[in-house]
């Protein structure tokens, strides 16, 4: 069921849209399951972002417009989660020093070079794949790279004991929050050819493998991690899609 309050708190605490501020922030946590339908409204602004500049400009400008409006409308949370996730992994050789890492404000060569090596990929797909395929792809990829991180928070336990930022992770969803979850996460893939959900199964075991690998290394997850896990998704759901249409 859809409750109003709780999708309006993962707005305001997943984005920089403007949300109402009297809400219950306590129930942020639960919040995490509506994380699919931020994926709609930030993928749809990005997909307009590119279907308007794809009129002025050549594909892969265009390509860049639309990463630009999502990174604008979520103030690169979860890109930042990424970043931090590269410099604690590729830096730290302990759970401690990777935590400590993670923590840390400052981005560091491996974030950067993550970041770079991330964002070229984007840019690279998004710009020789068909234009007029391209909007709805950035509108089911930003909802379905949305998924992955819940199914980590199911699967495994919030490794940090100190109040973080990302006090929203401290949640386990239940069955019932994935499969209303994974509903709003599939939706838009409907408007697309039944060939491309396909791409879904390199997404989940690409998640599958990282959640193991934060598992063996930190003893779960962090915010940082979950920032990872959605950047990493949608990019793997990007490039699946280019072998995909090659079929099409």
């Amino acid at each position: 069921m859809l409750h109003p309050r709780l999708f309006l708190l993962a707005l305001g605490f997943y984005t920089r849209l403007p949300a109402p501020q009297a809400l219950d922030y306590k129930q942020l946590p639960e919040a995490a399951v509506y994380l699919p339908l931020v994926g709609w409204l930030v993928g749809g602004l990005s997909a307009l972002s590119f279907y308007l500049a794809d009129w002025l400009w050549p594909q892969q400008t265009a390509a860049i417009v639309a990463l630009v409006a999502g990174i604008l409308v979520t103030g690169a949370f979860h890109e930042d989660g990424f970043a931090d996730v590269c410099d604690g992994f590729g830096a730290g050789f302990d759970k401690q020093r990777i935590l400590e890492i993670m923590k840390d404000s400052k981005t560091g060569t491996y974030g950067m070079l993550g970041l770079l090596l991330l964002l070229s990929l984007k840019i690279s797909v998004l710009g020789t794949l068909s234009a007029t395929a391209v909007p709805l792809l950035l509108l089911s990829g930003h909802s379905f790279s949305r998924l992955p991180p819940l199914l980590i928070m199911r699967r495994y336990d919030y490794t940090r004991i100190d109040n973080s930022k990302a006090g929203a992770a401290v949640f386990r969803p239940s069955g019932n929050n994935l499969l209303f979850a994974g509903s709003l996460a599939l939706l838009p893939l409907l408007l697309l050819p039944a060939i491309c959900w396909l791409a879904i199964l390199p997404v989940l075991a690409a998640n599958g493998l990282l959640g193991r690998y934060f598992y063996r290394r930190i003893g779960g997850y962090t915010g940082d991690c979950l920032g990872a896990s959605q950047q990493l998704a949608e990019t793997i759901f990007y490039l699946s899609m280019s072998t995909l249409w090659t079929f099409i």
